[in-house]
């Protein structure tokens, strides 16, 4: 029998008395491209907090494979978070240091690799993301676009099985939130790894999206899973079509694939 990837059951998320989302009940399987969907306050970065285990349920779970998150120890919590990576809205790269030295961080960290291994992983980890070459760089020298990047490479510095973004093309120009889609493509395809992008960009939400589940402020619960596409074509409720067309009512396209 083949397992999710992930599965979140029965989830309530809150702060304090304030409900933000309950009873989440979705799976994401492995390999796909899963957008955590929504307008802006519904949660969604939350749910990201809960599902890399830095914010505790106020009811239900996360499992990765049939292992519980929240009912792990910590021996077995710690293996499951070395099999994911994250990418920070900001890119979270420390100034201060060069983008060699932010990728060497977690190897540093969590491999007993040499210092001449670990610039070899720099490197390559660096050049899948397409800045080889860039490992003297300081980020304040980089676009908005490429420390992006870098922070993929950092997040992929442990070869994890799962990559989680949170709002991948926030502040970027659409050129570089389009070269950015199409590396997070390529980057599962080539490396089979399961993605999960929080994200509220319905260019990218369609054009990469292989499944979804769509979160909702007012309802404080989820609305709709499965194929962005498929959810907008077969949507009867007001809000899912308000959302997914900006509130024309009319189908955002995502822009044809061109050759570079």
């Amino acid at each position: 029998m083949t397992y999710p990837h992930i599965s979140v059951s029965n989830l309530t998320m809150a702060y304090g008395d304030y409900i933000v989302q309950r009873d989440l009940n979705f799976t994401i399987a492995r390999g796909e491209i899963f957008i955590v969907m929504g307008g802006s306050g519904c949660g969604k970065s939350t749910l990201l907090m809960h599902m890399i285990g830095l914010k505790t349920p106020r009811q239900g779970d996360v499992f990765y494979e049939q292992q519980s998150l929240w009912q792990a120890n910590a021996e077995q919590r710690n293996r499951i978070m070395r099999r994911i990576g994250v990418l920070y809205q900001g890119g979270a790269l420390f100034s201060s240091m060069t983008l060699a030295e932010n990728v060497a961080l977690p190897l540093n960290e969590f491999t007993e690799l040499s210092k001449s291994e670990i610039a070899d992983m720099v490197s390559y980890k660096l050049a899948l993301v397409g800045l080889a070459g860039f490992e003297t760089y300081y980020p304040a020298e980089l676009s908005g676009g490429m420390q992006k990047r870098a922070g993929l490479a950092r997040a992929m510095a442990l070869d994890p099985e799962i990559l989680f973004f949170d709002e991948p093309s926030s502040g970027l120009d659409p050129i570089s939130a389009r070269l950015l889609d199409d590396l997070i493509v390529s980057l599962r395809d080539a490396l089979g790894t399961t993605v999960v992008v929080i994200s509220h960009e319905l260019p990218s939400i369609f054009a990469i999206g292989t499944n979804s589940v769509l979160l909702d402020a007012e309802a404080k619960t989820m609305l709709a899973q499965g194929p962005p596409k498929q959810i907008l074509e077969h949507a009867q409720d007001p809000r899912i079509i308000r959302f997914l067309t900006r509130g024309t009512g009319i189908a955002q396209s995502a822009p044809a694939k061109t050759d570079t």
